[in-house]
């Protein structure tokens, strides 16, 4: 396979033959934004497939599908609201916007931490000027990532756009815990479109305003980041990128946990597990790392994050980010909707503990509130003590928010026997951007001979849209209503196929690699007469060789051939 890919070479196929589309390109087009063609839905879609086989299939995670349309309240509390920024400047000459950080990018290693003032100085420092025009610059300022919009008439309920799936999975956490009948751990994916309004979106789909996101939540005890099935994964190789040396090197998955490389089992677990999928879905392996994230890039309430990097032309690119979130997430939206998302957490027998309650003032709150003392009573000794411990809780009694502060409560340490405790699960994330991965995949197939001119996709067999080309060697005789007959029969099996009779068979192999096609059957006069009656000639793409097979058969070896059977075989 080629590796030096012009990506411009490659957009130029996607687009003549189906898999991309820049979006409204009759009226200009939209930095930023994408359509896929047929080709490329199912391309796309065999990936979410494979994805979907490993979480929903061997680790029995839960799908959800939530709104893509959010009220404010919720990325108020993700911290989207007042964080998801990056800093912008416009020439003062020309007006192009620019992402600020990108503009200094030669000059430092980590240029997206630098504040505005220091990119300002930078400015003036490195004589930046416009990529444009050459114009000055104007000052640095943050720019909020998220698409803004109302739910309803009026200006009333403000909305955003999702900037990523994940928030319609932790906002669900109770529906999907009692749905788990409250057991952890909880594995949760969704798969969807995510928006963010990119300040100057380049490199064709790996910087995009609408994309698709394949993202796992794993909810789990925090007292235990073990995973069932890690010994049978612990002696896999990995090539990680630790932030203490910045360097690859190559070790066990339990290496990485036991020196303390990676934090937890879990974590490790999954990480694997990208591994994992990726390959599968057809990266190189040598071209695939683990980086961790450098101490000034870490989220502030993250344990450990890893970013699945892949080498593409435009260099290590991410495509996945495996995170522990610790409970980041859970107590945001917990503390900010007033809702509890703890998990009970039952011990094999009763302890005494020292534990907080919220207790109620009775003899202030008869007076104050007559006849709904009792209830507001009852309400208040069922409040988290942590909240009550801020001064101030609201109760809902009768359908009637009440807010009280420690006025009418106090929170007193009791000793009692417990038979368990609550706690708020911590968060395992594998992100997977389903775009980066889709044209990742598309890249590292590709493959140009120069001398031949001739073009072949190495894509996966099981990821390929099609699967199987269908061809007469002439359109007449009846070799073409045979060849049409076997195409209908392997398409009504479910092996996606295509039927061509134009050209030469030369030609038509053609069209076939340079779409990925793994397979083709070619239906000639032998098929219909002779000692080779009811036989037709197989073509695997990537070696170039053909095998003559019974026609009964063909749809059962193409299946074990995709399974991974060897075609010398067959």
């Amino acid at each position: 396979m080629s590796k030096d890919v012009d990506p411009a070479d490659l957009m130029a196929l996607c687009k003549r033959r189906g898999f991309i589309w820049p979006s409204f390109e009759v009226y200009g087009g939209v930095a930023g934004m994408y359509d896929y063609g047929p080709l490329g839905c199912a391309l796309k879609n065999n990936i979410v497939e494979v994805w979907r086989s490993i979480y929903k299939g061997r680790e029995g995670f839960v799908e959800i599908d939530s709104e893509t349309v959010n009220p404010r309240e919720v990325f108020k509390a993700s911290g989207h609201v007042d964080e998801f920024a990056d800093k912008i400047t416009y020439c003062t000459k020309c007006q192009t916007p620019f992402r600020a950080d990108h503009l200094v990018k030669e000059f430092y290693e980590n240029p997206d931490i630098l504040s505005l003032k220091e990119l300002d100085e930078a400015f003036v420092k490195h004589g930046v000027k416009c990529p444009e025009c050459g114009g000055d610059l104007g000052p640095v300022d943050e720019f909020n990532l998220m698409f803004k919009t109302n739910i309803g008439p009026g200006s009333n309920r403000i909305g955003y756009l999702r900037p990523e799936t994940a928030q319609g999975i932790f906002v669900n956490y109770n529906n999907l815990y009692r749905y788990n009948r409250e057991k952890l751990p909880l594995g949760v994916i969704q798969t969807g479109r995510s928006y963010r309004n990119e300040i100057a979106p380049r490199q064709g789909m790996i910087r995009m305003r609408e994309f698709n996101q394949m993202e796992v939540e794993l909810f789990v005890d925090p007292e235990d980041k073990g995973w069932v099935r890690y010994d049978a994964i612990k002696d896999e190789k990995i090539t990680l990128v630790p932030n203490t040396t910045e360097q690859p090197v190559e070790m066990t998955i339990d290496e990485a946990v036991t020196k303390g490389i990676i934090a937890n089992k879990v974590l490790a677990y999954f990480v694997n597990t990208t591994k994992q999928l990726l390959l599968r879905l057809g990266i190189d392996p040598a071209r695939l790392r683990f980086r961790q994230h450098l101490d000034d890039e870490m989220a502030h309430y993250a344990a450990d994050c890893w970013d699945a990097e892949v080498l593409l032309s435009y260099g290590w690119m991410e495509i996945t980010g495996i995170a522990d979130r610790g409970c980041w997430d859970l107590t945001r939206h917990a503390q900010f909707s007033g809702t509890d998302m703890s998990h009970f957490k039952k011990f094999d027998e009763p302890v005494e503990m020292e534990v907080d309650k919220v207790k109620a003032k009775h003899k202030l709150l008869g007076p104050k509130f007559k006849a709904k003392a009792k209830d507001i009573a009852v309400a208040i000794e069922a409040k988290d003590p942590e909240e009550a411990k801020s001064g101030k809780i609201v109760i809902s009694v009768d359908g009637e928010d009440i807010e009280l502060t420690d006025e009418f409560y106090e929170v007193v340490r009791v000793t009692e026997k417990v038979s368990g405790k609550r706690v708020v699960p911590h968060v395992i994330e594998p992100s997977h951007g389903l775009d980066r991965i889709f044209y990742s995949v598309l890249e590292q197939s590709y493959d140009y001979d120069e001398k031949e001119e001739y073009t072949v996709l190495h894509l996966k067999p099981e990821v390929a849209p099609i699967k199987v080309g269908v061809f007469p060697l002439m359109e007449k005789d009846g070799l073409d209503a045979f060849a049409m007959s076997l195409y209908e029969k392997l398409q009504a099996s479910g092996l996606a196929s295509v039927y061509d009779g134009s050209g030469t068979i030369g030609k038509r192999y053609a069209r076939m690699d340079e779409v990925g096609t793994p397979y083709c059957v070619t239906v000639d006069y032998e098929t219909l007469e002779g000692d080779l009656k009811d036989t037709v000639t197989i073509r695997d793409r990537d070696s170039k060789q053909q095998k003559r097979v019974p026609v009964d058969k063909v749809g059962e070896i193409i299946r074990n051939l995709m399974s991974g059977a060897d075609f010398d075989k067959i």
